[in-house]
């Protein structure tokens, strides 16, 4: 009887250690997912009405880079540099 109490304990502890660790790697998970990239967004600025925006959202034509397909076409202005 001494035996089966004492192995009752051992994966009693190896469960309780077990669930342990698996919430703890959740919440780091949920905490890393949750943090904002430390890494600025690159900016460019549009050639034809000089807004800036994020560079993966623009449209680039050689090296002048666009807000939207409309700009693109219309090329570039000269106060936009």
């Amino acid at each position: 009887m001494g035996l089966l109490r004492l192995l009752f304990w051992i994966a009693l502890i190896a469960a309780a250690f077990w669930l342990w660790r698996r919430f703890k790697q959740a919440s780091l998970a949920r905490q890393s997912a949750a943090k904002p990239s430390l890494e600025p967004t690159p900016m460019v600025r549009c050639a034809h009405c000089a807004v800036h925006l994020p560079r993966q959202q623009a449209l680039q034509l050689d090296d002048k880079w666009y807000c939207s397909q409309a700009h693109l076409e219309q090329g570039p202005t000269r106060n936009a540099r």
